[in-house]
C-alpha cells in the first residue's frame, strides 16, 4: 500500500501547473496502464477541482482513458453543458451515467451485528457493499477515484471510499448508510474522519474492494481572504493514509469556529452547483452547529427547482416534509414508501432545524406553496437578493441596514460551529481545532 503524494498545508495555494506536475509524477510511479477509468464527482462538487484533475488524467493517458464515470449517487445525471463547464474539452463519449437503482453489483455484505454495534444498538439491518457494474466488469487496470475531502453531514469527512461505495453505489447501500448517519446523529459525525458510517465503508473496502486497482486522488480546497478559492493540498494513494492526511488538513482549512452563536445567517447557493434542496440543504447541515437558538437562516437559491434530484425521492420530500427527527422516525415506522427509501428519511432529518431555528428558502423556481408545504418558510428571491446582494457581501459578518448578518458564499466549502454546540464526544483533532 502506497502514498504517492502528500503535498500542502493550511496556507498553500497550489497552481494548476503544480497540480498537473504532482499528478503526473504520481501516475508515473504506477507504471504503464492500458485501460483506465476515472471516477470524479459531478457538478455538485464543482469547486473540488476534480474536473481539472480529470482533464489532466485524460491528457496524460490519452486513449488509454477508456471511460469517465461521475460518482453521482442519487443526483441527476450530468448534462452536456455541465460536462463542458466542469471538464472543459474532454470528449462527451467518454462519460458514462450511473443508475443507482439498476446498474449495480453487490460485492458482499457487512453484517447486521456490525451495524448494530456501530449504531449504538439502534439499527439491526445488514449493509450491502454495492458499486456500479462498470467498476467490476470493465476490465480496468487502474481506477482513479478523484475528489475533495471536506466536512460532510453523512460521513463526517467526504470522499475516499465513499466516492466508490456511495457515489457509484446502489439503492440499499446509499439508503442504509445515510440512515445510519442520521440515526446516530449528524452533529456527532460532522468533521470527524472516524465515525460509524466511515467504519462501515472502511470495513467494506477492506473486505470487498481489495482486488480492484483503485487509487485515490484527493484535494483540500479553501477560501482565500479575497473570496477566491485555493487548493491547499493534494493527496494521492491507494489506501487510507492519503484520506486521513487530507482530512487532517481539511479540519484546519474548512472548519471555522465562530466567537458567538450566529443570530442571522445568509447563505448563497451558486446556480452552477445547486439545483435542489437535496443538495442545497448543505446550507442547513454545515451551519447548524453555529446557529443560536431562535436564529434565522436565509438561503438564496436562484437555480433551485426541485426538492429531490431523484423523482421518487422528490415525491417523498413533498409528501412528508422537513418535520424533525421524531416525526420522521414515526413516518418511517408507519409508511412503507418512506421505509423503503431510508436515504430520503435521513435527508429529512438532516435538513430539519428540529424547531431550534428558522429556515427561509428563497428559490428561483419553487413556489411559496411548495416551500411552505415541506415545512420551510418562504422568501421572495428578488426581494432578498436586493437586500442581501452576494456581490456586495464578504464572508463572515456584514452590517446590512440595521442588522448584522453572517454571510456564506458556498456552504459546500466548510463547516461552521460554536463551541457550545460541539458534543462532548468530539475527538481530539476536532477539539484541538475548536480551541
Amino acid at each position: 500500500m502506497s502514498l504517492f503524494c502528500a503535498v500542502g498545508d493550511a496556507d498553500a495555494d497550489l497552481s494548476a501547473d503544480q497540480l498537473s506536475d504532482l499528478l503526473i509524477e504520481s501516475l508515473a510511479k504506477l507504471g504503464p496502464r492500458k485501460r483506465v477509468l476515472a471516477v470524479p464527482p459531478d457538478i455538485t462538487r464543482l469547486h473540488s477541482q476534480a474536473g481539472m484533475l480529470t482533464r489532466f488524467v485524460w491528457q496524460y493517458y490519452g486513449d488509454k482513458l477508456q471511460a469517465v464515470l461521475p460518482a453521482i449517487g442519487t443526483h441527476t445525471p450530468m448534462q452536456p453543458a455541465q460536462i463542458d463547464h466542469m471538464f472543459g474539452d474532454m470528449p462527451h463519449d467518454l462519460f458514462r451515467v450511473h443508475d443507482w437503482r439498476t446498474d449495480i453489483v453487490t460485492l458482499g455484505e457487512v453484517s447486521a451485528e456490525f451495524i448494530h454495534e456501530q449504531s449504538d444498538g439502534k439499527l439491526n439491518f445488514a449493509w450491502p457493499a454495492q458499486v456500479n457494474r462498470l467498476i467490476v466488469e470493465g476490465g480496468f487496470d487502474l481506477i482513479l477515484s478523484i475528489g475533495q475531502v471536506v466536512p460532510h453531514e453523512v460521513i463526517g469527512m467526504a470522499n475516499y471510499n465513499k466516492n466508490i461505495l456511495i457515489g457509484t453505489g446502489g439503492r440499499e447501500g446509499i439508503n442504509r448508510s445515510h440512515y445510519l448517519g442520521a440515526v446516530f446523529g449528524m452533529e456527532r459525525i460532522m468533521g470527524r474522519a472516524d465515525n460509524p458510517v466511515r467504519a462501515v465503508l472502511n470495513y467494506a473496502a477492506d473486505q470487498f474492494l481489495g482486488d480492484l486497482p483503485i487509487v485515490y486522488v484527493q484535494t483540500v480546497v479553501g477560501r482565500k481572504p479575497d473570496g477566491g478559492l485555493a487548493v491547499r493540498g493534494l493527496f494521492i494513494g491507494d489506501d487510507s493514509e492519503c484520506f486521513y492526511r487530507a482530512a487532517e488538513l481539511s479540519l484546519k482549512v474548512n472548519f471555522e469556529m465562530v466567537d458567538e452563536p450566529i443570530r442571522k445567517a445568509v447563505v448563497y447557493l451558486d446556480p452552477h452547483e445547486f439545483h435542489s434542496t437535496w443538495i442545497g440543504n448543505k446550507a442547513v447541515y454545515r451551519t447548524r452547529m453555529a446557529l443560536a437558538d431562535g436564529a434565522e437562516l436565509i438561503i438564496l437559491a436562484p437555480a433551485v427547482k426541485e426538492f429531490g434530484e431523484d423523482k421518487g425521492i422528490d415525491g417523498l420530500i413533498r409528501k412528508y416534509g422537513y418535520r424533525g427527527t421524531p416525526a420522521t422516525l414515526a413516518a418511517v415506522d408507519a409508511n412503507p414508501d418512506l421505509r423503503a427509501e431510508l436515504g430520503a428519511a435521513a435527508h429529512l432529518i438532516h435538513a430539519s432545524s428540529e424547531g431550534r431555528f428558522t429556515i427561509t428558502w428563497c428559490p428561483g423556481h419553487l413556489t411559496r406553496e411548495e416551500i411552505e408545504g415541506v415545512g420551510f418558510k418562504y422568501g421572495d428571491l428578488a426581494t432578498m437578493l436586493k437586500r442581501y446582494d452576494p456581490a456586495k457581501l464578504t464572508h463572515g459578518y456584514n452590517h446590512v441596514g440595521s442588522e448584522d448578518i453572517f454571510f456564506i458564499a458556498n456552504p459546500g466549502l466548510g463547516l461552521w460551529a460554536h463551541k457550545s454546540r460541539l458534543v462532548s464526544a468530539a475527538p481530539a483533532n476536532l477539539a484541538a481545532v475548536a480551541r
